[in-house]
């Protein structure tokens, strides 16, 4: 199997829900894989600041998909962004806040910070606690820089606004991206994924990556080694051949066949 980079989702797939810290067995792994030359690479909905932070004692040996794909870091720098249209982000922002019942709070994505639209429900706490770099807005049109994510968290779970808001904005890619969140972005995982492969000279082909939610779609249709988690979503699961309780243990098979 050629493999030269090995890409994962955080929340959960390595990082599985209700867990905040990534185990020390990947960091044990990303170190034998850079000694195989092979680049891992965390793709996630977070922003940089928050993944290096999980990533710390490896974060030298990595390359980071933020945003959804939408924000690709290397070496610290920022090598692909992918901005909306700022009438658009706007008009999602708005259409989440004043749609989603009171029961929903709006998370703006800049390069490197968190944009909140709060209303108490417990956001602003989850993000803190993630380490996001944040602050706290009350209008869109006060963000001073690119917008590349917007997103709206339910604290009381998507389900019952997935119909509201999925197909309305189909078009900036409207996906759930865990039980309490529904992002939009231009980007995709898919799209970070190839930013990198252009970037590296690498082919998608000899990319291995692990998802567990619809957010992952973009990335696992496009890389030669896809995997889902086994707690997948049923169609999910029928959408790829190769299964796993735990990315770890694929990567250890790997690991211990080269």
């Amino acid at each position: 199997m050629a493999v030269k980079m090995i890409c994962s989702d955080l929340d959960g797939t390595l990082l599985q829900y209700g867990r905040s810290e990534i185990s020390g067995e990947i960091f044990e792994e990303i170190g034998e894989l850079a000694r195989h030359g092979i680049l891992f690479c965390p793709a996630s909905g977070r922003q940089y600041t928050s993944l290096r932070k999980l990533f710390a004692p490896v974060a030298d040996r990595c390359v980071f998909l933020c945003e959804n794909g939408a924000v690709v870091y290397r070496d610290g720098k920022v090598i692909a962004k992918t901005p909306m249209p700022r009438q658009l982000a706007e008009d999602i922002a708005w259409d989440m806040w004043n749609n989603s019942d009171g029961r929903g709070e709006v998370m703006l994505s800049g390069e490197n910070t968190s944009y909140l639209m709060e209303r108490g429900l417990g956001m602003h706490h989850r993000i803190h606690e993630i380490g996001n770099n944040h602050t706290v807005i009350t209008d869109p049109a006060q963000i001073p820089e690119d917008i590349v994510k917007v997103s709206v968290y339910l604290p009381d779970g998507v389900e019952g606004f997935v119909d509201r808001f999925v197909p309305k904005w189909a078009g900036a890619n409207a996906a759930v991206a865990g039980p309490y969140w529904i992002d939009t972005t231009l980007a995709n995982k898919g799209v970070g994924v190839r930013s990198l492969c252009d970037v590296l000279g690498f082919d998608p082909a000899d990319v291995m990556a692990f998802g567990d939610n619809y957010n992952d779609v973009a990335m696992l249709d496009l890389v030669g080694h896809p995997y889902i988690m086994q707690t997948a979503a049923e169609a999910l699961r029928n959408r790829y051949a190769h299964h796993t309780p735990r990315p770890e243990d694929t990567i250890r098979a790997f690991l211990n066949s080269l």
